[in-house]
């Protein structure tokens, strides 16, 4: 034989002697876990029972709605109140009423009054009794030299609408 066929077979018999069975390993392993004293479980906490409680101010109003808001709800109460979304909009319902400006009134003799509204982009239109503006279909009831009374159609916080007077009132420039 030569020489480099003993080294293989020298290399290859200490390779085989150099691997021992691992499954004897976790077996020894695995008895020596078994042969420990099990640990004790801690029992479970006992809590206290605590007394249930009754809400009795159901009836009473709400605190997490403004007083303001609750006096319309309960003024609207049993009034059903829709938005008409089937309606074509008008041009200053584009806008909110607050970037409405009223800039005056004019008035024929034998006319109705008409207010004139500043819109955001400065145009300048006529709008009577019956128009609307604002972004809540502000319903326009009443003109006066001063100002401009609106019912808006707003969500009430319960699946309907109330509506809520609203007023655009003329400043002065001096």
């Amino acid at each position: 034989m030569s020489f480099t066929k003993v080294i293989f077979i020298f290399l290859l018999g200490g390779l085989f002697a150099g691997c021992d069975s691992k499954i004897d390993t976790v077996n020894k392993e695995m008895a020596k876990i078994h042969a420990e004293k099990p640990m004790m479980i801690e029992p479970a906490p006992e809590f206290e029972v605590v007394p249930s409680f009754s809400y009795s101010a159901g009836h009473l109003r709400s605190p997490f709605i403004p007083s303001s808001l609750a006096n319309e709800l309960k003024a609207m109460e049993g009034k059903r109140v829709y938005p008409d979304f089937s309606r074509q909009p008008q041009s200053l319902e584009k806008y909110p009423l607050e970037s409405l400006k009223m800039k005056g009134t004019l008035k024929n003799k034998s006319g109705p009054v008409v207010a004139l509204i500043q819109a955001p982009d400065g145009e300048v239109e006529r709008v009577k009794v019956g128009n609307y503006m604002g972004l809540n279909q502000g319903r326009i009831v009443n003109i006066t030299a001063q100002r401009v009374d609106l019912l808006e159609v707003v969500p009430d916080g319960r699946d309907g609408y109330i509506e809520r007077p609203r007023t655009l009132v003329l400043l002065s420039v001096k």
